[in-house]
């Protein structure tokens, strides 16, 4: 068997190799958002307060000035604005008072039609379109961090500043934002606090707007494309903290602290203009994605006013033929420290045989986080390959986790290697992919990356290239491979640790580990089109399926 899956590993590469041959130009993954401003002018108003004034202004975040320039029209609000100065009011638990309350129509009939600036000094270059915002953004200020509870709360029943009670809110708000698809929501997460009350309520704050980047939505089963989340939070915790767009993809990569890295020279909580800046820069192209998302999903129909909270929703019965999860409850894949991996053949070195000059060499060693670590040592010749495989038994059942996470190492910056998925019957595997290239800080320290389902697309060499992942229920495989772009060679060494599904217990980073800084996507195998397969080639694949039945 352990020959079988060789071969069989062999011919993928083999095949590979052939669509190189057929079409040597590289071409880059498929753009599966668009960040380009919109075609129009977009009405789009702000609720905020100091944080987002200084956000906004001009000379200091700059976000009113490159929203207009980005074909935004903006318009805020601020303390003392509205029916009732609803504007005073924008702490988490006044969320509720604004869209899901008797007094929701009244406060919104003056949000959808306010026009006016009401925090001084940012530019607006652009004419007033007429007609109502069409995206509302809000964000609740840096006290809002300080959340009471435990990180893993579930929602409450009532709002207040707890985990629970904030996800008491958002579950509870978002009825109102489904009754409106002609309207963009996007939610700001509240900036972190720094120093003793900062770090006390860090876990709290890092886990909630976890929550609300990545089950918020999912949990309530919400499958309209008008609610989007940005983390300013995040962001403003580490310079190698994003929340991004990379290459047409969107990128949320966490950094080593849960606390502000850009207070202002006076140690205040509100954001730095160094911070502002920054959030300005990633935020904008995000919008322009959220927006085009919006704007080309089929016209939903209009939901009820009023609908089931995440409490209430009945939940998702997996189907009866669905297999139990294989994997621990803990989620982890593999912590390296434990001998081979139940129900799988181990990790196993694969190379191009066709190169001598090319080797692969993996297992695990000491040198790891904790212990043993995953230890991938290659030197891979000229337009050759080599990869280090993970395959099971049987299918293993994953989409109890978001994804994956790992921590890695490298020997040096600028090595790119690919995280591969493997599903699907022996005859008609599948494999999805995502490119890593190692940061300088993964020279000297640990990395961390996560990578949810929808990051890892369909290889260009197998049918409907750069399809989202969505087979979590049926994995078969995994990898760490490293290829070569055209006409180049790649030696060196990477290290794995702590390699788990993405959003379980297992799957949180630490504290101490940082995040992977910057990963753009290089060009991926070809797509070489139609071409003829060698009858070698056909006869091989024929032979190989005989053997498996």
């Amino acid at each position: 068997m352990k020959n079988l899956r060789r071969n069989f590993i062999n011919l993928l590469a083999l095949l590979t190799l052939l669509s190189v041959a057929a079409a040597p130009q590289p071409s880059p993954r498929p753009q599966t958002d668009n960040p380009n401003p919109p075609d129009e002018v977009v009405k789009l108003i702000f609720i905020h307060h100091s944080t987002g004034r200084n956000w906004l202004i001009d000379g200091y975040g700059d976000l009113g000035r490159t929203l207009g320039e980005n074909n935004y029209f903006v318009s805020d609000t601020n303390y003392g604005w509205g029916p009732n100065a609803i504007g005073d009011r924008t702490d988490i638990p006044n969320w509720t008072e604004w869209f899901a309350s008797g007094d929701t129509p009244t406060y919104m009939e003056a949000l959808f039609n306010e026009s006016g600036q009401n925090s001084d000094s940012y530019t607006r270059t652009l004419a007033d379109p007429g007609g109502e915002n069409e995206i509302i953004m809000l964000k609740s200020c840096f006290p809002n961090s300080e959340l009471g509870g435990s990180p893993d709360d579930p929602p409450g029943t009532y709002e207040e500043l707890t985990v629970s009670g904030a996800k008491y809110v958002y579950n509870t708000i978002l009825p109102f934002f489904a009754s409106h698809p002609d309207k963009l929501f996007v939610v700001i997460t509240a900036p972190p606090m720094s120093g003793v009350k900062g770090w006390w309520y860090a876990d709290n704050a890092r886990a909630f707007n976890q929550w609300l980047v990545n089950d918020w939505l999912r949990e309530n089963n919400y499958t309209l494309n008008n609610v989007a989340v940005f983390d300013f939070y995040n962001i403003l915790t580490d310079p190698n903290a994003h929340h991004r767009v990379n290459n047409g993809q969107i990128e949320h990569l966490i950094g080593e602290s849960n606390t502000l890295y850009y207070p202002t020279a006076d140690g205040d909580d509100h954001p730095s203009v160094e911070g502002s800046l920054k959030a300005t820069e990633e935020f904008v192209p995000m919008l322009n994605v959220f927006y085009h998302r919006w704007k080309e999903s089929a016209p939903p129909p209009t939901a009820p006013e009023a609908g089931p909270t995440a409490q209430e929703a009945e939940p998702t019965v997996q189907a009866e033929s669905q297999p139990e999860p294989s994997s621990p409850a803990t989620g982890v894949i593999d912590s390296f420290d434990s001998g081979q991996v139940p129900g799988s053949y181990g990790w196993e070195a694969f190379r191009n045989d066709a190169s001598p000059d090319t080797t692969m060499a993996c297992g695990a060693e000491t040198g790891g986080r904790s212990s043993n670590a995953l230890k991938v040592d290659f030197n891979i010749a000229t337009n050759s390959w080599g990869t280090c495989a993970l395959m099971y038994e049987s299918p293993q059942v994953w989409d109890m986790g978001k994804g994956i996470t790992f921590s890695y190492r490298a020997s040096k910056p600028e090595i790119y290697f690919d995280v591969d998925l493997h599903a699907g019957s022996d005859e008609n595997r599948e494999t999805y992919l995502y490119t890593v290239e190692s940061t300088e800080e993964s020279v000297n320290g640990w990395v961390t990356v996560e990578l949810q389902w929808d990051d890892f697309r369909r290889a260009s060499w197998e049918e409907n290239p750069g399809k989202a992942f969505a087979k979590a229920g049926e994995v078969t495989g995994m990898a760490f491979g490293v290829g070569t772009t055209p006409d180049t060679s790649s030696a060196g060494t990477i290290w794995v640790d702590d390699l788990s599904l993405l959003g379980t217990t297992a799957g949180a980073p630490s504290e101490s580990t940082p995040a992977s800084t910057d990963q753009p996507k290089k060009p991926t195998v070809p797509c070489g089109g139609a071409f003829a397969l060698p009858m070698s080639v056909v006869l091989a694949l024929s032979l190989w399926r005989k053997k498996n039945k």
